[in-house]
Parts: structure tokens; sequence; C-alpha cells
């Protein structure tokens, strides 16, 4: 390359580095966020562990899709950089370079949970320190439960290196023989059918490893020879799906079918070792896995990590969910019933028609809601027809049994089960077919779009003709994640949008080519184009003198047109508040760029899922809720819905809402122009949304107090926090306290009906 492409070429990277950060690097940030949870002694003990395990699963998740996909980028000779203008292999090393502190970290923390376990009578105690008659009882579960589960795997000349499926744990076990002295190799899995922590004979929260146990009897495994040592190793795998672009499959099933079995075959991109693993040990995993993943980026010493003593620790999920613990613990909480919902004499019908119904879960009952309004429709003799997407579902969700009963009461009933739901492929595939076997008509979409939007429609017959009613949201119809996630929903019907999601499913199941929509913004038609002049129209009013402001909460924002669109804005003068919990690309508070843009995430006990998204309008607020993040993926390759709020009550719930976040002095992060993350630090009183919204679910708390959830030795109460202007910061109106004029003559800015 010349000198002057050079110099090009570096400007360019140099323009990209400052206008965007990079998508990986700053998932791995999310994630430190979520590994901070753990280390903060404030969080509850037993919720650091709960963080800890999920700081690990979401690691393993990152390898086997980013990582791998990367890796295949370089073995495919790809030299496109990203939007911030790194190469497939720059990005590769800076992700390395990142994970490094991130593990040692985890390693660390994970040394002073076990230590304060401890404190509270929970150990993972060595099974070397068990006394004659608890070594003896474990002896016996081996025998009675473990023995013939196991299948040892020699490796030598005579026995191919056997396959190794991903994220197992498995043993290498050194062998001597006693008549020789040879040396053998040979692998055990560690079954994943079997509880990972045994606990002790007698002392029922403390536990050995599963990985010891099985150690510990080896010679039942390789009788009349010699155990030298053992070591725990894990493998990742390429894991994502590939779904080709050029035609669509004649059997969408049978391919995801196919893929599924395929993804066990995936390369490996990464190899955990426990702490000590002799180095022919390492050599010997290394030489095997690399031969077979030949075509793929070889495998280098730089792909064997040292984990530390103990690996999976994903799996400390079951001692954070011990209920026989004194340990602390985050206080159990039972969702409220709406408001609007809790007369048992009423249909949800009727209530629905005087007016829409605003959920906000988990602090509103995911039961007394949305299950109840399948239900109800399901024994409704009036209801003629129920329509609903999965995208994912639990076993044991209300959901899918009133879609069989409602089947069996002749209701015509068609859901739309979306087979490409990562991770969630075979869990999909087998209620796909259990809802076939029941008469339900099931559709599968498209291979190269995903169906992601949240939404039923129920169809009823009533004195003045047949009304739509509709459930539209953000989270998945899943009873679990109901409980752990934050989401917003809406229960409406409204006929703009009954008739914009009967459209929808019509596209869905059959052939149409409808672009336009009533009420709902609609990816992959015009989901991005709709934002980007909603922010358009902000920096317009902004231009004018009238009120602009935009407040976006989602998950990821990594859509670069979108970002370049808040740029924009922000430089005409739009106060832009950006809640994003995940990847954010954008690069905020950049003077002459950004300024007026800020980000913040909110990392704490329940994952923020809910997109809510506000624009001022000059003063005549719009607000909207849906499925979509703003990134690519949402805008081009899913079917996404995203609906209007329009009941004024509802915009003041979610402006309340909406401010109760950004307020958040405990559970908040701020994005600054360097790219870096930094906790913010309560002053004298602490404001933490997710405590707050216990105790209201719309976070409209007028001195109600409460104890601090996330101080385990119970902590001074929070203080409370109101509904908060959403006018622009620069023009905020002066504290209550000042204020000089009567009651009477005050005049306070109320949203008007949309």
């Amino acid at each position: 390359m010349s000198a002057p492409a050079q110099q090009q070429s570096q400007d360019t990277k140099g323009r990209s580095e400052r206008l965007y950060l990079n998508r990986e690097l700053s998932w791995l940030d999310f994630n430190a966020r979520v590994l901070q949870e753990a280390i903060d002694p404030r969080t509850p003990l037993l919720e650091r562990v709960k963080f800890l395990a999920i700081f690990s699963s979401n690691l393993d998740e990152f390898f086997m899709v980013r990582v791998a996909g990367i890796k295949r980028q370089l073995a495919a000779g790809v030299s496109a950089t990203s939007p911030d203008g790194l190469t497939p292999r720059q990005q590769l090393d800076a992700i390395t370079k990142k994970i490094a502190p991130l593990v040692d970290a985890q390693q660390q923390c994970l040394a002073t949970l076990l230590g304060r376990l401890g404190d509270h009578d929970i150990l993972l105690v060595d099974i070397d320190s068990l006394s004659g008659a608890e070594f003896s009882a474990l002896d016996d579960y081996f025998e009675r439960e473990v023995f013939p589960v196991l299948t040892p795997l020699a490796l030598d000349p005579g026995h191919p290196f056997p396959y190794i499926s991903n994220l197992t744990l498995s043993l290498a076990v050194r062998l001597r023989d006693p008549d020789d002295g040879t040396i053998h190799l040979a692998r055990v899995k560690v079954p994943k059918s079997l509880p990972r922590w045994v606990p002790v004979s007698g002392r029922p929260t403390h536990f050995v490893p599963l990985e010891q146990v099985i150690g510990a009897n080896l010679g039942a495994l390789f009788p009349g020879f010699e155990v030298d040592n053992y070591h725990a190793f894990r493998l990742t795998r390429y894991s994502d799906l590939e779904i080709p672009d050029a035609e669509e499959p004649e059997d969408l099933l049978a391919m995801i079918e196919e893929q599924v079995f395929q993804r066990r075959f995936g390369e490996v991109v990464r190899i955990e070792v426990e702490t000590g693993m002799p180095q022919d040990m390492r050599e010997l995993l290394l030489d095997e896995l690399r031969h077979e993943g030949a075509g793929t980026v070889p495998l280098t010493d730089a792909d064997i990590v040292d984990a530390g003593p103990l690996l999976d620790l994903g799996d400390l999920q079951t001692i954070a969910a011990l209920t026989i613990s004194t340990a602390p613990k985050a206080a159990p909480f039972q969702p409220a019933v709406p408001m609007e919902l809790r007369d048992p004499d009423r249909s949800i019908f009727e209530v629905i028609r005087e007016g829409d119904v605003l959920l906000h879960h988990p602090f509103d009952s995911f039961g007394a809601s949305v299950e109840r309004f399948i239900e109800e429709a399901a024994v409704d003799d009036n209801v003629l027809a129920i329509k609903m997407t999965l995208y994912r579902t639990s076993g044991d969700t209300a959901v899918v049994d009133s879609l069989i009963r409602a089947a069996q009461h002749g209701k015509q009933v068609a859901v739309l089960v979306e087979l490409k739901a990562r991770f969630d492929e075979a869990n999909n595939i087998s209620w796909a077919r259990t809802l076939e076997d029941y008469g339900i008509h099931v559709a599968y979409g498209s291979a190269t779009i995903k169906i992601h939007a949240k939404t039923a429609l129920v169809v009823r017959r009533e004195a003045d003709g047949v009304r739509r009613y509709v459930h539209l949201g953000s989270g998945n119809y899943n009873s679990r994640t109901a409980r752990l996630y934050t989401d917003v929903g809406l229960l409406t019907c409204s006929p703009s949008i009954g008739a914009d999601v009967s459209d929808l499913f019509n596209s869905l199941t059959g052939y149409s080519r409808q672009r336009i929509y009533r009420k709902l913004l609609v990816a992959p038609h015009d989901l991005r184009s709709r934002f980007i002049e909603l922010v358009e129209r902000e920096a317009q009013h902004a231009v004018a003198g009238k009120p602009a402001r935009i407040i976006a909460k989602m998950n990821a924002l990594v859509d670069v047109s979108m970002i370049d669109t808040l740029y924009a804005a922000s430089k005409r003068g739009v106060q832009i508040d950006l809640l994003v919990r995940g990847i954010c690309c954008l690069r905020p508070q950049v003077p002459g760029l950004s300024e007026n843009i800020r980000v913040v995430s909110i990392i704490g006990r329940f994952l923020e899922h809910s997109r809510i998204f506000y624009f001022a309008n000059g003063g005549d607020a719009e607000y909207y809720i849906g499925s979509a993040d703003w990134m690519p993926r949402n805008f081009d390759r899913r079917i996404e819905a995203v609906a209007p709020v329009e009941k004024p009550a509802h915009h003041e719930r979610l402006r309340a809402l909406l401010e109760l976040y950004l307020e958040d002095n405990r559970q908040g992060w701020d994005l600054g122009a360097d790219g870096r993350w930094r906790q913010r630090e309560p002053g004298d009183f602490i404001t933490a949304s997710h405590e707050l919204l216990l105790v209201n679910s719309w976070g409209i708390i007028e001195g109600a107090t409460g104890p601090n959830l996330f101080d385990e030795n119970g902590g001074t109460p929070a203080r409370p926090k109101g509904i908060v202007d959403l006018t622009p910061r620069s023009e905020r109106r002066e504290p209550k306290s000042e204020r000089r004029e009567p009651k009477s003559e005050r005049r306070e800015a109320k949203p008007k009906p949309a």
C-alpha cells in the first residue's frame, strides 16, 4: 500500500473510532458490568453468586457465537472492517486482551464468594477432607447413581480421539500400567444429567463437585491400572445456525433440526483447563483438536485458557437458588395483579373494552394478565380465533396449555413458532410438534427472517359485531422469564391496532406484500425509516424552538444509520437520553458531535428487557413500546412490531418509569466519550429503580419508603423518587420548594392524546 493510501486508511479508521464503539468490546463491557454486581459487596450474597454464574454463561455464549464468527471470517480471508474501523484480526486481538483481566477478576470473585458462603455454612468441600463415614456415603452414591452412567474412553492409536461435546465438563486421566510402567491417557465425561454439586451426608449445605466424586473413583473405571492424576477440561464450540441465503428450504423444520444436530460438531474455539494440568496433556488436547478443526483458523496456545480450580461456573446457579440457607439473598416478592384486572367477576375483555391496559412485568403479574388473556379466550364461547407468536416459551407455561384447550373447543388457533430462536431451537421444535398434534395451525416463517414480534390476537363475536383484542409487548410468552426480566406490554382493542395485527399475521401465514400499517411500526418494512423520521422530527422542533427530547430504552444500539441520525439531532439541540442495557456503539458526550446525548445502563436484580421510546414532539408527546432494539438484525432480518401508547394516563406511567431509570444511582452506569462505563455512586440517598419498582410497578412513588434490597445487612431506606420532568435538562423548572406562585396558578405541561 502506498504511503498516501495508507495514510488515508489510517485517517478513515481514526474517524470511525471517534464515531463508533466496537460492538464486541461493548458487549464485553456489558458483561463486565454484570460481573461487577457479583463483586459488589452491596449485592446480597446469593445474588452475587447468581451474577457470577450469569457472567460465566454469558461468556460461553459470546465465544460460541461472536468469537467463533470472527474466527470464521479470518478463515475465509475476510478483510472488511467493522464500523469502528477494526479488521477481524484486530477485533480478535482486542477481545483476547480485554477478556484476560475479566477472567482474572472472575477467579478472584469466586474465591471471595466461596469464603463468604463458608461464613454462612455453605461449603464446596474437597473430597479428601471428608470423614470415613462421609466418604463411604459418597462411595455408595457413586456406585448407585454415577458409575452406571459413565463411559471411559481410551486415548491411543487404537482408539480415535473421541468426540467431545460443547460445554461438557470432562476429565483427562493419566494412567500407569503396573506391569510395564507404560503411560496411558483416557477421557471421562462428567454427565450433565447428574447434579453438579453432591451434598455431603448429614450436611445438606456442604457439597463436593461431581468431578471430584468421579475422580476419587476412577479405579472402578480402569481396574488393574494405577491412576497417576486427572484434570478437568471443557471445550467451547461454534454453535450458531448457518441458514443459506440463496433460497428457501423445502422443509424449514427439517433443516433447523439438521442444523441443531450439526451444531454438536462445530469447530472448537476455546479450551478451558483446570489449573495445574500438565503441559503434555495440554499439548495432546491442542494437537488432537487442531487436527479435528482442519479448514478453520488453527487453534493456538492462546486458545487454551487456565480457568482456575473450578470450571463451568454457570452451574453456580444451583447454589444461588438454595432455599435452606440463611445467607443473604434478594427479598422475595409477589407480582401484583394490575389494578384494572383485580375484579374477579369481570371478564378481561370487558376491562379492555373500557380502556387499554398497560403492563410492566415482573412487577405486574404475568399470570394474572397475559396468561389470563389467553386462558379466558380459550374457553370463551364468543371467541372465534386466537393467533400468536412464540419466540421463546417455557415448559410450564399456561399459554401453550390454553392454546391446546382452545383448539379442543373448536376455535381456530394459529401459532407462529420461531424455530431459529438461538439455543431454543430444539425446545421450539418440540412445542411446534406438540401444537400440531392437537390440530393447531403452526407456521414457521422464513429461513432468513426471524419472527421476533411479541403479539397475540383474539377475535371475538360481540353484540355490535366482531372485535379484535390484542396483546403486544417486549417480552416472550414465557412464565419463567416473566419473573426475571422487566418487560412492558399493552392489552388493547383499538380497531386500528387490531387491523394492523391481523394484517401482520396474514402476511406471516400467507402471501402478502403489505408494507404500510395504520399504527404499528413493523420490521423489516419501515421500522428503521419510521424511527429515523421521528428523530429527525425532534431535530426540526429543536430548531423551531419547540420542546424536543428523546428517551429511548432498549437492549442494544448498534445500527449505524440510527446512530448517525441521533448525532445529527444532537448537533441541532435535541436532548437525548438513551437507556441501553447491553451493547452501545454510539459514543456520547463528544463535543460538536454528541454532547447532548447521555447513555445510561441499568444492571440489577432483573434483566432489563423492555423497549420504550419517547418523543417530545413539540409538546404533543408520543410513546411507543415493542420488541425491537436499534440493531441491523432487528431492522432488516426480523419481524418486529412496535405500537404507540395513546392513553394519557399511560403516558404519565411511562414518563415516571423512564425518569426513575435515568435517576438510578445504585444500578446505573454512565457511558463516557472515552468509551468507558462508570458506575454511579449514591450520595446521601440511594435510588435503586428495581427496589422502588417492587414498591410500585410504575415508579410513581410519593412518600413511600422501603428496605434497601441490595444491602445484605438491611441497609438504609432509599429516598423515593416521584415523577420527574421530561423537559430538556437545560429548560427544567425550578425545584418545587422554590416555586413562589400559588398552586392554583401553576402551569404543568400534560401530554395530549395522540
